[in-house]
């Protein structure tokens, strides 16, 4: 089995020169996702997910690396859950999320961070009215309660 170390830099290694919408590197979201699942209580499966969470989805990793990874079945089957499969439509998503044991926490960690206002107010308005809608209805098909300041 891979060690929380080496699933960090696993991750680290795989998003390298990836950016985010603001222009960040990518590590910083999986970072802030790991620690966001550790804050909530998360199991070190659901820290493996959380640094592995879009690897599959954003072309980093293959479905079939994860398939052979020495990772946790509980682990695997979270990220599997996380992946966003195109066209989805987010009911679908949503569904798998919270079918799959462990996933719902390191999903809620992800909108956590994607919606910190710190975070969007780095983006052009437009962007950020979609995506705060985005995580609004996300949030409310998890039946997840509304971040404090609203968002």
């Amino acid at each position: 089995m891979l060690t929380p170390k080496e699933i960090e830099a696993l991750a680290r290694q795989a998003h390298a020169g990836q950016r985010d919408k603001a222009g960040r590197p990518y590590a910083e979201h999986l970072a802030a996702v790991a620690a966001g699942v550790e804050a909530r209580g998360g199991t070190d499966e659901q820290v493996a997910a959380a640094w592995l969470h879009d690897a599959v989805e954003d072309d980093a990793l293959s479905a079939e690396w994860l398939a052979g990874a020495a990772l946790a079945a509980k682990t695997k089957d979270m990220v599997r859950a996380l992946t966003k499969q195109p066209g989805e439509p987010p009911e679908a998503y949503a569904h798998r999320i919270l079918s799959t044991p462990g996933a719902l926490l390191v999903k809620e960690a992800d909108l956590a961070h994607n919606a910190d206002p710190a975070r969007l107010a780095l983006l052009e308005e437009a962007t950020r009215a979609r995506l705060t809608q985005k995580y609004a209805t996300m949030r409310a098909l998890l039946g997840l309660p509304a971040p404090p300041d609203g968002r």
